[in-house]
């Protein structure tokens, strides 16, 4: 018994010598860690508290949102080191640019060059187009060309004709070679006749000898190509002059683009393009713009794009689809700085970049809003708002622009600082108006968003109230008799009789 007393006694000693140690040094450590928590309170501004869905609310507390009773959420102050940055700056610390994957490019003047993507065909050479005619009147004995696809040269027999005028022309040069030495100019207006009509001098001669007449005619071929068309069939009846097959000559093609006429200031005659071919991977053919349409496609907006394009061994055949890239200068635009396209952020007729500011600790980044020139495909050149060597932000500016909108600062959707400027004249207003379905919010909230309202004007059919917020007491008061006058009873005015018996019946309150 005396040694577990003993033991006991030990026990008890170690203990509170070890509960004593321990309030020596954290106790100690948690003063101090409060002291030093108070202190940099003491040297930071005020706490503010706003509401993540309306940054406008702005209070020195922790509370419930005036509009949609959420939670406030602090709000990030300044006053760390940052006296000496613009008023409209956004800060962020290091883990902060971390998270929101925060990148920046430096803006550098160049000449602007746009990269064109233009689509089209391959056609025929509309200078290269023939028609292969029939020299006589007669029928059509004989085909030899009877599928289009074919291809001719020059002199080859395309077909017979039977022609009884060729028949008579024959007898006619054999009667005048019997009179050559009485009336040679008869002879020889014989000779031209059968000329006209296709006929070799060789043949001509060969009749003149041997006395042979024939009513059938070789139609040769006056052109090379390839045959496009075939117009006529075997027994069919031809005049003088009648297409039987139309020609191609493929020895020089065109490619046929269509260009927008976004595109028309970059492109001019004799600028050389290159295009590749989807059945042709691998191979790159050029030419030179020889055309450009002076009239465009009203419903495509789109116009011709003419590029020639010699094709000796045959390897481009019409209809092919094809596809060029072309870097173009553009005219009369000189030096511009160029920045990418993920850079900006558009509010309507607004262009927005954010700039990081140079040697600012903690990084700091200031909205600037640009003048857009030219659209260079994946940038734009900025005619003017920034500055040469300046560092824009890439990625991640709709995580600095909500910070800003957080902090009531200038931002894409709040071109002022009235937030900020003016948090402390801000009025809430809080209305009854009666109502009953989703068709009298709406109309209540319309009438009453048209009085220069500050907030997003809330109806809550639940309680009946018609909140928003208000500098002048003008505003409330105008709000008030126009959601009157649209039909619903709001405060103090009454909507008249005539107004509240048009409302549908779903509307109807009282």
């Amino acid at each position: 018994m005396n040694f577990l007393k003993t033991h006991s006694i030990h026990y008890i000693f170690f203990l509170v010598v070890g509960l004593l140690l321990g309030w020596v040094i954290f106790g100690k450590g948690n003063n101090s860690s409060a002291e030093n928590a108070k202190q940099l309170n003491s040297e930071n501004e005020t706490q503010l508290w706003t509401c993540s869905m309306h940054p406008q609310i702005q209070q020195e507390k922790s509370a419930k949102c005036p509009i949609c009773a959420m939670d406030l959420i602090p709000l990030k102050i300044s006053g760390r080191g940052d006296e000496g940055i613009e008023p409209d700056a956004i800060t962020m610390s290091k883990e902060a640019i971390a998270l929101a994957n925060i990148q920046t490019v430096t803006a550098m003047r160049g000449n602007p060059v746009k990269e064109l993507h233009l689509y089209g065909t391959i056609q025929p050479s509309e200078r290269l187009l023939r028609s292969q005619v029939s020299h006589v009147n007669g029928r059509i004995e004989r085909l030899v060309i009877n599928v289009t696809g074919e291809t001719i040269t020059t002199g080859q027999v395309i077909a017979a004709v039977y022609s009884p005028d060729l028949q008579n022309a024959q007898q006619e040069l054999l009667e005048a070679k019997k009179l050559e030495t009485v009336q040679p100019a008869l002879l020889e207006a014989a000779r031209e006749k059968l000329r006209q009509w296709k006929l070799s001098d060789s043949r001509i001669a060969d009749m003149e000898r041997t006395g042979r007449v024939s009513a059938l005619l070789d139609i040769t071929a006056d052109v090379s190509g390839v045959v496009t068309a075939k117009r006529v069939a075997q027994g069919d009846y031809v005049t003088q002059g009648s297409v039987l097959y139309d020609v191609a000559d493929l020895s020089l093609v065109w490619a046929m683009f269509d260009a927008y006429e976004t595109d028309l200031p970059c492109l001019k005659v004799g600028d050389r393009v290159e295009y590749t071919l989807t059945s042709l991977p691998g191979k790159t053919f050029s030419g030179k713009i020889a055309f450009i349409d002076p009239s465009l496609n009203k419903t495509t907006r789109t116009t011709k794009i003419r590029v020639e394009t010699a094709n000796p061994n045959r390897e481009l055949k019409p209809e092919m689809y094809a596809s060029a890239v072309i870097r173009a200068t553009l005219p009369s635009q000189g030096a511009a700085i160029i920045i990418p396209k993920t850079a900006l952020l558009w509010t309507g007729k607004r262009s927005i970049v954010y700039v990081q500011l140079p040697a600012s600790n903690p990084p700091a980044f200031v909205m600037r809003e640009v003048e857009l020139g030219a659209d260079l495909g994946e940038s734009y050149a900025v005619l003017a708002g920034l500055n040469d060597g300046e560092s824009v932000v890439t990625s991640g500016a709709f995580a600095i622009d909500a910070s800003a909108q957080l902090e009531g600062k200038k931002s894409m959707m709040n071109t002022d600082r009235t937030y900020a400027a003016a948090s402390d004249k801000r009025k809430h207003a809080s209305i009854s108006v009666r109502g009953n379905c989703d068709m009298c919010k709406n109309r209540i909230e319309k009438a009453a968003s048209v009085y220069g309202t500050l907030s997003p004007v809330v109806w809550d059919s639940d309680k009946q109230l018609l909140q928003f917020d208000y500098f002048e007491d003008s505003v409330l008061e105008n709000a008030t008799k126009a959601v009157a006058k649209a039909g619903h009873d709001a405060g103090k005015y009454r909507a008249t009789d005539s107004v509240y018996n048009a409302l549908p019946e779903c509307c109807k309150y009282r």
